[in-house]
């Protein structure tokens, strides 16, 4: 994976980026959309596949990338397919750290030293090229005023910057409920995304016990329960 294509982890990140505070909206969700959009970036790559509402590996070899290398060899030693949910869910200490790291050793943002309260040493984050960011959020605005399907790297950035709550950071007020309306209902457009992003927010509200089921399945065990129920009481 050559590095003149940003990765989904690498955008996410520099959306959520404050340009006037250097600090990133919804750090704690961030996080969990962060290891997110690492699998969404593997399975572009075509080192990953859904399986169900699981991942599988399907192609070991590197990529390049050292972040995302490390979480594909992680996948890998699983040795079977894990659940989204799960994978997002388990513990990523410094994930963010890492990748802001990574943004400054490839020269996209440069830290900025402070303190807090005159005495707590701070780091905040510029972004070196503003432009890089405009374009990201330029893709995103198109999307949402065109109603034109975008690529699948466009639809799973939109699917994670709604499920990370970046919706009121990009268009906030009231006039920009459409278009956080519209943000969310991009992620129909690109599977893995869609499948990803519904995991981080499964995940935020506690929803990492049982697999997800489809509507028809849901329906289907309602009636059984029902059928029980109306068994037992005879």
């Amino acid at each position: 994976m050559g590095r003149s294509r940003r990765t989904i982890p690498e955008e996410l990140l520099l959306l959520a980026l404050d340009p006037t505070t250097g600090t990133t909206a919804q750090p704690q969700s961030l996080d969990l959309g962060l290891a997110g959009a690492q699998l969404v970036e593997l399975a572009l790559a075509g080192r990953i596949a859904p399986d169900g509402d699981r991942i599988a590996v399907v192609h070991p070899r590197p990529t390049g990338d050292p972040t995302l290398d490390t979480a594909l060899e992680l996948l890998r030693r699983r040795g079977s397919p894990v659940r989204a949910v799960h994978w997002i869910g388990g513990p990523r200490l410094g994930l963010r750290q890492t990748y802001l790291a990574h943004l400054e050793r490839c020269d996209m943002v440069h830290a900025v030293p402070g303190q807090m309260c005159g005495v707590l040493p701070t780091t905040r984050y510029q972004a070196t090229d503003s432009a890089v960011s405009r374009e990201i959020r330029a893709r995103l605005d198109n999307a949402i005023r065109t109603g034109v399907p975008p690529d699948p790297r466009t639809a799973a950035l939109a699917s994670l910057a709604h499920a990370v709550g970046l919706g009121k950071h990009l268009y906030p007020g009231n006039e920009g409920r459409s278009s956080r309306s519209r943000l969310r209902d991009l992620i129909r457009y690109d599977p893995m995304g869609g499948l990803v992003a519904h995991a981080v927010m499964d995940v935020q509200n506690g929803v990492a016990v049982q697999p997800r089921r489809a509507p028809a399945q849901a329906a289907q065990a309602r009636a059984a329960g029902r059928g029980m129920a109306r068994a037992g009481a005879r």
